[in-house]
């Protein structure tokens, strides 16, 4: 007997690539929705209150959001289904929003209220963040692509996202008001929602990752249990462990950069809110241009010196090109150029990630890098204020570049830094941190 079997056609390139491409636009509808909010919802508080103070604890709130979710949804990011978190994380975002003008419109928001929601908005950044990165893994397997290519295009599509946002925020503004504003911040994540939802496939687990049901007295255990490994792992990976120094050092001083030294450099030297507006535009134009490049060849060049090369226009030639104080053409040159660096960090960094650390804990790590980075930004703030006000505009600069090119050399004097290169992971855990790694990554009985 003739038993006729049917073949399942391959899947179409189309649909191998449809995960990729939609968590690419997804990071840059994201990012836009971000940079809307954070021009709507400040313009509301300080035209509202009059208040510089409670603007300052509006736009803190968020952040505090972030920086705690972050460290604490890492474990809940590992153990619950992926895209369910991603999907769970942008309507909870999207509904905080959509609250602030339902509320304002019937005179219901109160400052208070304003704060809790916008502390909501960041918490739930940091799980939806968290969980994307985890689906832009299986998206890059599936559709065959490198994890530098794949990076890189997130990055580009965040940096796209960031640089229209603000701009058409503040045409929103102008044209309907900051709290209607927010209305196409709250279209931008339930987009989010949707795209995850239909064009991105369940990421399935590796076996012993620890996503078996709990015992239910054992619950916040295991969760406590859940975060020290996330930490066992950041101890016993040597270049991760040197790469988040760095990114916390680095965030601090781009803290005091961005948060106080620029808009002193626009206000003193340019006196023109338009150059100022000109130079963020300049940077981001080449941090776009940079991600896109890291994307084609960035597999092609050794990352120590990629991080090297990176790290010194980002700081050091962005420092001193501001210190020099040159003419505004050549000010916005040279700052695009800073850029390049800029915009292949993060696709750099985010590919050693990527490579280095066990799927099982990626959720945990993942969230603690934020977490370092978002701790460190406003202590560069608040001593970059003392600074300013001492010594004076260049001087600041000057020595701001001076410890950001001595962190930026610190990987050609340590050996760690060489297994970067190396073409496979060589962290082998001690004995302690790998039993205690696997202990929490087992489902308990």
């Amino acid at each position: 007997m003739n038993v006729r079997t049917t073949q399942v056609p391959p899947p179409s390139r189309a649909r191998q690539n449809a995960p990729l491409l939609a968590l690419v636009t997804v990071a840059g509808v994201s990012a836009l929705g971000i940079a809307a909010t954070l021009v709507a919802v400040p313009w509301f508080v300080l035209h509202t209150t009059g208040s510089g103070t409670w603007t300052g604890l509006v736009a803190a709130a968020e952040t505090a959001g972030l920086l705690c979710s972050a460290v604490l949804a890492g474990p809940v990011v590992d153990r619950l289904p992926t895209r369910a978190v991603s999907f769970g994380a942008d309507l909870l975002s999207a509904a905080a929003l959509a609250l602030i003008p339902l509320l304002h419109a019937v005179g219901a928001l109160s400052l208070a209220v304003l704060v809790a929601l916008v502390f909501v908005v960041g918490a739930a950044r940091g799980p939806a963040e968290t969980a994307r990165q985890l689906l832009l893994a299986g998206a890059m397997e599936q559709s065959g692509t490198t994890v530098e290519v794949g990076t890189g295009m997130v990055e580009a599509a965040r940096r796209i996202g960031l640089m229209a946002g603000a701009p058409l925020a503040g045409l929103l503004v102008t044209a309907v008001g900051p709290v209607r504003t927010l209305c196409a911040d709250v279209g931008a994540a339930l987009l989010c929602c949707l795209l995850v939802a239909a064009l991105v496939p369940a990421v399935p687990r590796p076996a012993g990752d620890g996503t078996a049901p709990r015992s239910p007295g054992g619950t916040a255990t295991a969760y406590l249990a859940d975060l020290r490994a996330g930490w066992a792992y950041l101890r016993g990976d040597r270049p991760v462990r040197a790469m988040t120094a760095v990114l916390l050092v680095t965030n601090a001083l781009d803290g005091a950069l961005n948060g106080v030294l620029y808009p002193a450099y626009g206000s003193r030297v340019l006196q023109s809110s338009a150059l100022f507006g000109g130079m963020i535009t300049a940077i981001g134009a080449g941090a776009l241009l940079g991600a896109g490049l890291y994307g084609r060849f960035g597999r092609r060049l050794p990352r120590r010196a990629l991080f090297v090369g990176a790290f010194l226009l980002v700081g050091a030639v962005r420092c001193a090109t501001l210190a020099a104080g040159p003419p505004p053409w050549a000010l916005l040159s040279l700052l695009a150029l800073s850029g390049l660096g800029s915009g292949a960090l993060a696709p750099l960094m985010m590919s050693v990630a990527y490579e280095r650390v066990p799927e099982r804990v990626r959720g945990r790590v993942f969230g603690m890098l934020v977490a370092c980075a978002l701790a460190a930004t406003p202590l560069g703030m608040l001593v970059a204020g003392p600074v300013l006000d001492g010594w004076g505009l260049t001087p600041a600069l000057l020595a701001t570049g001076a410890v950001y090119l001595g962190v930026t050399l610190t990987p050609l004097v340590f050996p760690v830094w060489g297994e970067l290169d190396a073409a496979e992971p060589s962290f082998t855990p001690s004995a302690d941190r790998s039993v205690e790694i696997e202990a929490v990554c087992r489902p308990s009985l």
